[in-house]
């Protein structure tokens, strides 16, 4: 195995679908576009553009980095699947990196990571709990929060992670749920389905 690996990391948790690629230690690439809808459509396109950039090809990576959440439902299963599926085919490990660890990473400072959330909520991982997601203003009275607006940066800070763990991977990479989705099951009554 390489001592200096090359990943490819991406997260879609927001509104936004965001890659890097890191390369002996190093970014050598990066790209983020804003939207709100689309990056299921847009992610792959977006990787091979960041893979070009870079000079790379797809059999070069040692392994791919996933942002896993907290953030929105869809685009948390958009990425995970996708790293699921990169990981199955390429034959390397994927590494899935919380939100919370990717904020860490980011400021070195004591902030509290916190990640933004419908309704003025706002998740957060308050040293020795776990995740959990509370009205902004009760968050705000733990102390000072770091939330990260650059999902370029949050993306650089997913590969970096990435290339400190993918070598003890063993499970792939999960989404992480703080509460429950906001979606209900239909009420209409399912058409009757005939054999023939």
């Amino acid at each position: 195995m390489p001592s200096n690996p090359t990943i490819l990391a991406f997260d879609t948790s927001a509104a936004h679908c965001a890659a890097a690629l890191l390369r002996n230690g190093e970014i050598v690439a990066s790209r983020a576009e804003a939207m709100s809808r689309g990056q299921a459509e847009r992610l792959m396109p977006l990787l091979e553009e960041v893979l070009t950039e870079a000079s790379c090809e797809w059999s070069d990576l040692s392994a791919i980095g996933v942002g896993i959440g907290p953030g929105n439902f869809t685009g948390i299963r958009i990425s995970v699947s996708a790293a699921r599926g990169l990981a199955l085919g390429l034959g390397v490990p994927a590494v899935g990196i919380s939100g919370f660890d990717a904020l860490k990473e980011l400021s070195a400072d004591g902030r509290i990571p916190a990640v933004p959330a419908p309704r003025d909520q706002v998740y957060v991982q308050v040293p020795g709990t776990g995740p959990c997601l509370l009205p902004k203003v009760e968050a705000d009275l733990l102390g000072p929060l770091f939330f990260c607006s650059d999902p370029i940066l949050q993306a650089q800070a997913i590969a970096r992670l990435a290339a400190q763990r993918w070598r003890s991977v063993s499970t792939p990479p999960a989404p992480l749920y703080v509460r429950p989705a906001d979606a209900a099951p239909s009420r209409e009554v399912p058409p009757v389905l005939l054999d023939e």
